[in-house]
């Protein structure tokens, strides 16, 4: 068996163009990685492309959920958390499939949390700058000032805090009790590293430059935004009544 600390997590639809490119770039890596795809259903045969690379090639590291439709970003990483958590791995990571995240990237959030100690490490658009590549001029304001808000509402000093790129350690999805985060879309990014701040673990921006996908379409709404806007005054409330639990081991 072809053992690994590490679990990738990679929600996809409608990812045929880059499911494999995305899976043999993470294989290519000199750190073990093991990947867990969560398909919702995609009518375009991504998940056809998951079982052949799983059954030709990598059947002791790449793994798949695959669920009836489009149920959510949010709910397919609490599903592959819980997953994760099953299977005894100590770093679990989200990444997205259309390479605006470098895979390059995951030993840089890997050293973060397994060196320097942090429990939740952020691949960072913002903290130092903004680094993001071929986004509309429109599409990075919102993005940029929508971090701005979240961390004028709720304090939260976190300068992304809708970035998808990320490695938890295991104790903080251990003592995160995720059926009761609430949002589905970007309000999700936003609530689990807020509750993870309430509870007091250390969070480390580790710099990204984030690239828009080349190819694919894009799976940004408007819903998606309003439901992160609105959601940051739960939050905010959630801050002052809310009991978080104490950190598990």
């Amino acid at each position: 068996m072809n053992q690994s600390d590490s679990i990738v997590i990679i929600p996809t639809y409608n990812e045929k163009e880059n499911i494999e490119k995305i899976i043999r770039a993470v294989f290519s890596l000199e750190k073990n990685f093991h990947i867990l795809v969560i398909d919702d259903g995609s009518p375009d045969g991504t998940a056809g492309i998951v079982h052949d690379l799983m059954r030709e090639e990598f059947s002791d590291r790449l793994f798949i959920m695959e669920r009836s439709g489009k149920l959510g970003l949010g709910t397919a990483y609490i599903a592959g958390f819980k997953w994760a958590l099953e299977r005894d791995y100590d770093y679990v990571f989200e990444m997205d499939a259309d390479f605006s995240h470098d895979p390059n990237d995951l030993p840089r959030l890997y050293a973060a949390c397994h060196d320097e100690g942090y429990d939740l490490a952020i691949g960072s658009r913002y903290v130092s700058g903004v680094n993001v590549v071929n986004w509309p001029m429109g599409r990075v304001l919102m993005s940029y000032f929508a971090s701005k808000y979240v961390r004028l509402v709720t304090g939260f000093g976190i300068h992304d805090t809708t970035a998808g790129f990320k490695c938890y350690k295991r104790r903080v999805l251990k003592t995160i009790e995720l059926d009761k985060i609430r949002f589905k879309g970007y309000g999700f990014q936003i609530e689990m590293k807020f509750t993870a701040w309430k509870i007091g673990f250390r969070i480390k921006e580790v710099p990204v430059i984030f690239v828009n996908r080349r190819e694919g379409v894009s799976k940004m709404s408007g819903g998606i935004f309003s439901e992160a806007f609105f959601g940051v005054m739960r939050l905010r409330w959630d801050g002052w009544f809310r009991h978080y639990p104490k950190i598990k081991e």
